[in-house]
């Protein structure tokens, strides 16, 4: 696939299933004040990777106009275990550059499973994307949208709920 297919089914499993059943109640926002970078890696390796998400840290500190960053690679970390694995390495990262506390890291991956749960649990869905991804969010940020929010504790209450309700068929139909 091409790098703006790719990017355009990321934009649209965002508006269509993120936005359009209201899982994140603060992305509609950024994405229509235009904040939102979309980044295609080449990365095949987790090394590479890093290094990667390395320069979206260094790119959001210096460019305040983008709020998050969705850094896509379909290339690297396709199995699962590896990529929560790796989650941990990212973490590390943001440590070593001084910046926890300044960012976070939200994960979505097409086979994502919550601890805890079965390979085909619908509330794992709330996470499955299109291609493995990681957000990139700053807490800033983050903290006044949570605090402008009523019940935030209650999102994933309501999306695992939603998508129980959804059931699997329709969520497998709306990949």
């Amino acid at each position: 696939m091409q790098e703006s297919e790719i990017v355009a089914t990321v934009r649209q499993w965002l508006e269509s299933f993120v936005i359009g059943l209201n899982l994140c109640p603060f992305a509609k926002r950024e994405l229509v004040k235009n904040r939102i970078r979309f980044k295609l890696t080449a990365a095949s390796s987790p090394p590479q990777l890093l290094m990667a998400l390395q320069s979206e840290l260094e790119l959001l500190n210096r460019d305040q106009s983008i709020e998050t960053t969705l850094l896509i690679h379909p290339e690297v970390l396709q199995d699962f275990d590896d990529y929560n694995q790796f989650l941990t390495l990212a973490d590390l990262l943001l440590v070593q550059l001084g910046l926890r506390g300044i960012y976070q890291l939200a994960s979505f991956h097409p086979a994502y499973q919550f601890e805890g749960t079965a390979v085909d649990d619908v509330e794992n869905y709330t996470n499955r994307s299109p291609y493995p991804m990681l957000h990139v969010i700053r807490e800033q940020s983050l903290e006044r949208a949570i605090d402008d929010f009523p019940d935030v504790d209650q999102i994933p209450v309501r999306n695992i709920e939603l998508m129980r309700r959804l059931g699997k068929e329709k969520l497998m139909a709306m990949k």
